[in-house]
């Protein structure tokens, strides 16, 4: 076994060391750098003897995509050569090109012995789910992002606790009465519209699917753009998935120490470079995942983990009841993936629920849940086993 971290700043150091006093290799620290941070990646699935990994348990996807384009880098990809979209596209190439130059089969000899992937987040599912539309796959692929398990426990439930909890670390300031813009009301806008409106803040959501923006609705959400909000706004939370959510445009018009953070997997939901390359804007670090924008009209606003997830930036992520089920949910698919023979038609999956039993132990117990059991009359006139599941495939 062999660990890296899936964020710069997400690496608890304590709990890094707890683990590597276990005797697993761990490449991660708080604060890396985006090289750093690309070549632990790349060490975590260089196993002994020039070995690769047989499962790779992946959270956004960082791991399968570096394989995924040294092993097409191989095949004769020329997107290692080309211009790049931003700065960590740049260190993901030259790191690619410095390991082609030298070891040309590299990539090759990593996927030799590769059974599978599971997938943990919204983005990640996005990418292996294209790769798979394109037949450019190399092994069978698991979604955990989409099982109750992982999107109750971890996108709503963990978000909840964990947002407020990044906002109090990092600034400490009252949120009660404060205008709270959510970008994006999936399950972790959910979580985060919750967790804000129950500190008091009046909570906005802005939202492209017109099912969530519903829903929102119903729930007594202000729905708007994030246009509309700014010059009211007080902190500005992306969690969509989504590039671009929050420009620089909007950053120049928000109002005055304004607070933007983002909460979704990748730094690019807000146009963090665009900000720092930005003519005119003095940027002031007041600590540790704690920037201060000044521009030139004299407004400021606070930027929270550079853009990248607030949650484990500037607090400690989610607490750990609430990991405790989604957890062995993306292990176990791994499990199962190493148990099995490699299918000769590559798949890319549901975690199916009927596995949910394998990850929940006694959870249910610890926080007071006591299930009521079908009788068999019951089962029957629904359909379903007596354990279960009783849910269709789709639910979440």
């Amino acid at each position: 076994m062999r660990w890296a971290s899936c964020n710069i700043f997400s690496t608890q150091d304590h709990a890094a060391a707890a683990i590597a006093k276990r005797g697993i290799s761990v490449f991660a620290w708080k604060g890396e750098s985006l090289e750093d941070y690309w070549r632990c990646t790349y060490r975590a699935i260089s196993h002994p003897e020039g070995k690769g990994p047989q499962l790779v348990v992946d959270d956004g996807g960082d791991a399968t995509l570096l394989i995924h384009k040294g092993y097409e880098l191989e095949e004769g990809s020329d997107w290692a050569k080309t211009k790049s979209a931003n700065k960590e596209e740049q260190v993901i190439k030259d790191l690619l090109l410095e390991i082609h130059r030298e070891n040309p089969y590299r990539w090759h000899e990593i996927v030799k012995d590769w059974r599978g992937v599971s997938e943990e987040t919204t983005t990640g599912v996005h990418r292996l789910y294209k790769m798979h539309q394109e037949n450019r796959l190399l092994v069978p692929a698991i979604n955990v992002n989409d099982s109750v398990t992982k999107s109750k426990f971890d996108n709503l439930y963990g978000c909840r606790h964990s947002l407020v909890d990044g906002l109090n670390r990092a600034l400490d300031v009252m949120l009660s009465g404060k205008i709270a813009v959510v970008c994006g009301y999936g399950d972790v806008g959910k979580g985060c519209a919750q967790s804000l409106r129950g500190q008091g803040a009046r909570v906005v959501i802005a939202e492209i699917d017109p099912i969530n923006a519903l829903q929102a609705a119903m729930e007594g959400y202000e729905v708007t753009t994030v246009e509309e909000t700014l010059g009211r706004g007080d902190i500005y939370i992306s969690a969509s998935g989504n590039i671009d959510v929050i420009t620089l445009d909007h950053m120049q018009r928000m109002k005055d120490q304004a607070i933007v953070a983002n909460i979704g997997h990748f730094d690019n939901e807000i146009q963090v470079d665009a900000l720092n390359t930005a003519k005119g804007v003095k940027r002031t670090n007041i600590k540790p995942q704690v920037d201060k924008y000044t521009f030139p009209d004299g407004h400021e606003i606070f930027l929270l983990a550079e853009g990248r997830l607030v949650n484990l930036g500037c607090a400690t992520g989610h607490p750990a009841l609430s990991c405790r089920i989604p957890f062995p949910t993306k292990c176990w698919p791994s499990w199962i993936s190493g148990k099995i023979a490699i299918p000769t038609k590559l798949a890319f999956t549901f975690y199916r629920k009927n596995s949910m039993k394998k990850s929940r132990g006694c959870t249910w117990k610890k926080i007071g849940v006591k299930l009521t059991k079908l009788s068999q009359a019951q089962a029957d006139y629904l359909g379903v086993p007596v354990e279960g599941p009783f849910k269709s495939e789709h639910y979440r």
